[in-house]
């Protein structure tokens, strides 16, 4: 669960996300999250590290740069709690189906009915 509470944050959101694509240096993780933040390079240096920490994500020395991939399985953990209640989700989604077509059959007699009542008045004026 602390990959959850790590994802709560929109920017490692934002950084998980660029990161989906592929790996990055920082300095091109931080021109992507910077100008849609309004953060600077340190507080994405802060939040890179905040992922690494819990393990979310890799990071590899290059000379002077820094390249950092998601790391293998950081995610495990939300995709087993999300399959314990993806069972859920078709019986759940079915029976909004029906809810909704029961709905539209509802409202079908009221509109034609309506439709009626608007024909009738304007042959009545014509």
């Amino acid at each position: 669960m602390q990959s959850f509470a790590t994802l709560a944050d929109p920017v490692r959101r934002r950084i998980v996300e660029v990161l989906a694509d592929g790996e990055r240096s920082a300095g091109a993780i931080g021109a992507i999250v910077q100008p849609a933040f309004g953060i600077s390079q340190p507080a994405v240096s802060n939040q890179l590290r905040a992922l690494r920490e819990a393990g979310v994500v890799e990071v590899e020395a290059h000379g002077s740069h820094r390249i950092y991939r998601l790391a293998p399985g950081a995610f495990d953990d939300v995709a087993a709690w999300v399959q314990r209640y993806a069972a859920l989700w078709p019986q759940r989604l079915d029976a909004l189906e029906t809810e909704l077509a029961r709905g539209r059959r509802a409202s079908e007699p009221a509109a034609s009915a309506s439709r009626r009542s608007a024909s009738d008045a304007e042959e009545a004026s014509a």
